[in-house]
């Protein structure tokens, strides 16, 4: 079994990111040109908004998911992690984008909406806590922060549940899905913790 992670662990290290940047860049336009094209239903706004979100999300999960992956697995897609954290703030910017530009168009209505939808304000919460993320995954600023960086990062936590509290709120009533999908947040919130041998109080390892 060690022999075979450590051969999955020695491919991922020949595979190159900026492959992962392309293909993840691609997406948004594609679903605007089901869009345009009837491809996307008949509400082709609404449909290109929650697939670009529900993308943002799933990219915020599946950053979360490399810890736990790597503790429990020992295979390791830590060279993956700043990639996968900016396109997942990539869909969620391109879905708040939609949203402003093509759904509710009059900037008269924003603070409206923001004030009369919860799930609106929740949602613009999440995407300002990822906002320094984003600028700050670069090497110079891991540099210059130092041990900050991490404790900021830490903010990837509240901006997962914002985001999947968001879709829940958004979606009305209780459906799977989104019920689905604030599960996977929390269970990989929770694998996240910790018993240390001596102390038993519980903490969060990054």
């Amino acid at each position: 079994m060690v022999a075979l992670v450590d051969l999955i662990n020695a491919r991922l290290r020949r595979v190159p990111i900026w492959p992962l940047y392309v293909a993840g860049l691609l997406p948004p336009f594609w679903y605007l040109y089901l869009g345009v094209t009837g491809g996307l239903g008949a509400e082709p706004i609404s449909a290109l908004e929650h697939r670009l979100g529900l993308l943002g999300l799933q990219f915020l999960l599946l950053g979360l998911a490399i810890t736990p992956l790597r503790r429990f697995t020992g295979i390791s897609l830590i060279r993956f992690r700043r990639a996968i954290g900016l396109l997942a703030f990539y869909y969620v910017g391109m879905h708040l984008l939609v949203w402003l530009a093509l759904d509710i168009r009059d900037p008269s209505r924003i603070w409206a909406d923001l004030l009369k939808r919860p799930y609106i304000t929740i949602g613009m919460v999440g995407f300002a806590i990822l906002v320094p993320l984003a600028v700050t995954s670069n090497n110079a600023s891991v540099r210059k922060l130092g041990p900050r960086w991490r404790r900021l990062h830490w903010l990837v936590y509240p901006a997962v549940m914002l985001g999947a509290a968001h879709f829940v709120m958004l979606r009305k009533g209780w459906q799977i899905e989104p019920l689905i999908y604030l599960a996977l947040a929390l269970g990989l919130l929770l694998l996240r913790l910790k018993l240390p041998r001596r102390s038993g109080q519980r903490t969060v390892r990054i």
